[in-house]
């Protein structure tokens, strides 16, 4: 579809009519008249035989002004609606896979499964669920690693996540360090999309970075921080002696990872099995809506260089037609007199 920037331009087309009109038909003349050899007659426009301009330069001189009024109209190319890429947010998954998270304490239609395995049931089903977010997979123990950078490919992410093993970052537990590499991966993205999900079963036991100065860190670079502490809180142990009932999660640091949570803006949820599990994630999604309506625009193509460009072109072919002309006529008496003698 063809358009126009500026419309309303396209009045000026009426000019050249206003100027024909107003102008009274006895005063009207034609170009100057200079007797040949006139220091003034080789300037383009002056006649030296008073004759009038011919008809197909006053065609083409309109011809001309109507392109260059064209061109200041801006004439565009109006191409289909184009629905831009859904932006969301830029989301950073960090989970503890210290040897505690072998802990079978999660029940999965009536058998035991460790946390990890919990963990992997439900993170699969939410990144799934996250289309239009840039998620990445920070794994820690003693030490973080970044397991899968921020990226839209959703599906390598689950099977990156899936091979995920107990033990493979240490036996120990750094959350600090841990978010202070997911920061430090979301601190050049937009700050109103920068998200952390943090998943612990136990206590802050290694790392150079206290997690208090990690969540300072953390709120200076706008990153929003959601804590969970994943863990039953009874479970019966059996042994030699018989049958005894334990708290597994009794490392859990819930204060710690409220604090966190509540100084950046986040919240902090506490998965005691997998149903709790899945609805906590169900909670995040709510509190991180994805933007499932993207921005249409039209792509926009300039044309008015091809009338401005035409219309140049009739200027000058006119130009040099007057130019030819007015010396053919100055040429015409010598010749004449030449013939005579």
């Amino acid at each position: 579809m063809i358009g126009f920037a500026y419309p309303w331009l396209l009045v000026l087309a009426l000019v050249p009519l206003l100027l024909q009109w107003r102008r009274p038909s006895a005063q009207s003349v034609d170009a100057p008249v200079l007797p040949v050899g006139h220091w003034l007659s080789d300037l383009p426009g002056v006649s030296q035989s008073g004759t009038a301009t011919p008809l197909w330069q006053r065609a083409l001189l309109l011809l001309a002004w109507l392109l260059l009024v064209t061109a200041l109209a801006r004439p565009q190319h109006v191409g289909e609606q184009i629905q831009q890429p859904v932006s969301g947010r830029d989301l950073m998954l960090v989970v503890d896979i210290s040897p505690s998270m072998d802990e079978q304490d999660m029940i999965l239609q009536g058998r035991s499964i460790n946390r990890l395995q919990a963990v992997k049931l439900v993170l699969n089903d939410f990144v799934a669920n996250r289309q239009g977010d840039r998620l990445g997979l920070i794994l820690f123990g003693t030490q973080p690693y970044v397991q899968a950078p921020l990226t839209f490919d959703l599906q390598t992410l689950r099977t990156l996540m899936s091979e995920a093993g107990l033990g493979m970052a240490g036996r120990a537990t750094a959350i600090g360090d841990a978010v202070g590499l997911a920061v430090k991966r979301l601190r050049d993205r937009p700050q109103d999309q920068r998200v952390v999900i943090l998943l612990t079963d136990g206590a802050n036991t290694a790392g150079e970075i206290t997690p208090d100065k990690a969540t300072e860190i953390a709120e200076a670079a706008s990153v929003r921080l959601y804590t969970i502490g994943i863990g039953a809180e009874s479970m019966i142990q059996r042994g030699l002696l018989g049958s005894r009932r334990v708290n597994p999660s009794r490392d859990l640091d819930e204060a710690l990872l409220t604090r966190m949570a509540e100084q950046t803006g986040g919240q902090y949820f506490r998965a005691r099995s997998l149903p709790e599990l899945e609805l906590i994630y169900e909670s995040i999604n709510q509190l991180e809506p994805i933007e499932l309506e993207g921005k249409f625009y039209r792509p926009i193509t300039d044309l008015y260089f091809w009338p401005a460009g035409v219309s140049a072109l009739l200027g000058l072919g006119i130009f040099i037609a007057r130019l030819l002309r007015s010396r053919r006529l100055a040429r015409q008496p010598a010749t004449e007199g030449g013939a005579h003698d």
